[in-house]
């Protein structure tokens, strides 16, 4: 489930920043509980969401997709 990929990723990419969730989701203004749903794939997040986990990151909005599998 591409959700659930996409949460793996964001997870993997916010813990080498060195950042708990909650410190996370204060920088980029988002609920601690509604990123963590994220991170989990429970969630379809909108673009504007995707956008302001990426600027957190510090990457593109492709790069936070890179290494996901297509849907066939």
């Amino acid at each position: 489930m591409l959700a659930e990929e996409l949460g793996n990723r964001i997870k993997a990419l916010r813990k080498a920043t060195g950042l708990s969730q909650e410190k996370f989701a204060l920088k980029i203004g988002m609920d601690r509980t509604y990123f963590a749903s994220v991170e989990s794939g429970k969630r379809n997040i909108s673009l504007q969401n995707i956008e302001k986990i990426a600027n957190g990151l510090n990457i593109t909005i492709s790069e936070l997709f890179e290494g996901l599998e297509e849907n066939k």
